[in-house]
């Protein structure tokens, strides 16, 4: 299985528009982060979690091809707004499938009304086939994904474990029930923010205390803020299997 980072950053992404912080202005290409997704391909099966504004250009950069399936972590505009650009993947392949919470489905069904209805449709957009996950597992290609429930401030967000690579991004609080999910998980992505509490999303303190708890052999750090400091820097204090995650990082597992 081969994961690539897309996107690692905040909802205003790296650099902020206008800011003069220093971290904005850094010259380290892994300072520059784009909002959150990843790419997850096995088997010939290519799978993005989360399709946020900067989708396009992420997938030009990536060099990809295929996208067999979307999921969604939550409806937030840093997760979904590039969902009209499918419509190359939906030209050469037919109806991409989405996969989300049935609240996620109401309100992309709301905001793409064009893209999920099925009758007077514009002759050039895309089409897409709904899939309701419910906290349960459920079958991709040769994978049975397994969802990880979340609050995201109060926002029920879903992670995903694909067998030893597990996946959780705008969490604040994840029950022990649900923690249980990620016991023997090989590859730990998960949020951390920034430094200062927030309310919505793992500080770096909550994120190492969560990574402390599931134990996994290694774990990356992803959603950063511009705050949280200079990638080279907060490297340093991080544990020895912690990383901080960047854009067009490539793991394999």
């Amino acid at each position: 299985m081969k994961v690539t980072f897309l996107g690692t950053g905040t909802s205003q992404g790296i650099p902020v528009i206008g800011s003069n912080h220093p971290v904005c202005l850094s010259k380290d290409p892994r300072d520059k982060r784009l909002r959150v997704s990843v790419l997850i391909e096995w088997n010939g099966f290519s799978c993005v979690i989360d399709c946020g504004p900067d989708f396009r250009y992420q997938m030009l950069r990536a060099k990809c091809k295929r996208v067999d399936v979307i999921l969604f972590t939550h409806e937030h505009s840093d997760h979904v707004l590039g969902l009209d650009d499918i419509r190359p993947f939906y030209f050469k392949q037919g109806d991409i499938p989405l996969y989300a919470h049935k609240r996620v489905l109401k309100s992309l069904k709301k905001r793409f009304d064009y893209i999920t209805k099925t009758k007077h449709k514009y002759p050039g957009a895309p089409s897409v086939i709904l899939n309701r996950i419910k906290n349960k597992p459920f079958k991709l290609h040769t994978i049975h994904v397994m969802p990880i429930e979340g609050l995201h401030g109060d926002l029920q967000v879903f992670g995903y474990r694909f067998n030893d690579f597990a996946y959780l991004t705008d969490m604040k609080s994840v029950s022990d029930e649900e923690i249980d999910k990620l016991k023997g998980v090989k590859v730990l992505v998960v949020n951390a923010l920034r430094k200062e509490a927030h309310h919505s999303h793992f500080t770096l303190e909550e994120a190492l205390s969560f990574i402390d708890i599931v134990k996994p052999k290694t774990a990356y750090l992803t959603h950063i803020s511009h705050v949280l400091g200079f990638h080279n820097e907060v490297e340093k204090i991080l544990p020895e299997h912690v990383f901080l995650a960047y854009d067009e990082l490539e793991i394999t597992i």
